[in-house]
């Protein structure tokens, strides 16, 4: 058995999440993929994958041993570069899962200066704000905002997202201004709450060197940050949102910042990918070009004194 070669039909059927969707990017019929695993679990004396109708599954010991794959694979990749034409160009394609409203209003609008300067490599970008699973779902890297959580991915700070509280003048004309923190507990907020977990976000103020929470009252709740920002600019609330995303509207006078000396704390974007991953040139290439695309972006930008946001 080439078992250099099982470990790349292995690791390929687990970024593809299927048998058949593996056998096409490999170009080999599906039963020689079938065959080859059998093999290789025959072979380790361990069961790999857990198989049904409609999904597949690492088992313990398969995200272990899938693990101890892509760090052999990569450093086998690094090995062979010097030695072969066009040594360390990025090919292939590269999964990314970003968020939602980054995505749409940050990534998206520059995409081509990515596709301009690395025309063999192809990209297959998802946009959510779910918890996606990389190794289930064959995705290589992710960007996320916010604390990180425990996991056996690595993840990178590439950015520092900054925020801003505020309302239309319409709504203020309507309810008044708040001129402090405490004052919001009679206004209408926009309740922003997790896709993920149903759970309404925090709004949080630095205040004193101190990061104080609270939860505004609200009769509009949504799970999505532009239709968030939508709602306020109709004047149905206050705000806490992106400055990205609002600050093109905070200029015109269509939003109104509010509680300034109070800003929300900010939160960091940081991109999340498989250990020994970084290795490939399709990963490192765009990990530095979402690195440079954040730091030119004002709202983005990681500086000196942004946080974390808890």
């Amino acid at each position: 058995m080439d078992k250099l070669r099982a470990m790349q039909v292995f690791v390929r059927i687990v970024e593809a999440n299927s048998f058949t969707k593996a056998a096409e990017t490999l170009a080999l019929p599906r039963a020689a993929l079938t065959t080859t695993i059998k093999n290789l679990e025959a072979y380790l004396g361990t069961t790999l994958l857990q198989r049904t109708t409609r999904r597949l599954a690492l088992t313990p010991d398969g995200a272990e041993y899938h693990a101890q794959c892509l760090q052999i694979l990569a450093a086998v990749q690094a090995a062979e570069q010097p030695f072969r034409g066009g040594a360390g160009k990025p090919r292939g394609t590269l999964r990314a899962d970003l968020p939602d409203a980054v995505g749409r209003h940050v990534v998206l609008p520059q995409l081509s200066s990515f596709t301009d300067a690395w025309p063999e490599l192809a990209l297959t970008l998802s946009f959510s704000d779910r918890l996606v699973d990389l190794t289930q779902e064959g995705i290589d890297c992710a960007l996320r905002v916010g604390a990180l959580q425990d996991s056996a991915l690595v993840g990178r700070q590439v950015g520092s997202m900054r925020f801003a509280t505020c309302a239309a003048p319409a709504y203020l004309d309507r309810h008044g201004t708040p001129a402090t923190i405490e004052d919001l507990r009679r206004h209408q907020g926009i309740v922003h709450f997790s896709g993920r977990t149903g759970r309404p976000f925090d709004w949080d103020f630095m205040a004193g060197g101190e990061v104080v929470k609270m939860q505004v009252p609200g009769r509009i709740a949504i799970n999505n940050a532009d239709a968030n920002v939508a709602c306020a600019l109709q004047g149905l609330g206050i705000t806490q949102a992106a400055r990205y995303q609002v600050r093109g509207y905070l200029e015109r006078g269509e939003l109104v910042e509010l509680l300034a000396d109070t800003p929300p704390a900010p939160m960091p974007v940081s991109l999340l990918y498989p250990r020994g991953r970084m290795a490939a040139p399709k990963l490192r290439v765009f990990a530095a070009w979402v690195t440079d695309l954040l730091a030119r972006e004002p709202d983005l930008a990681i500086t000196a004194g942004t946080g974390v946001r808890p």
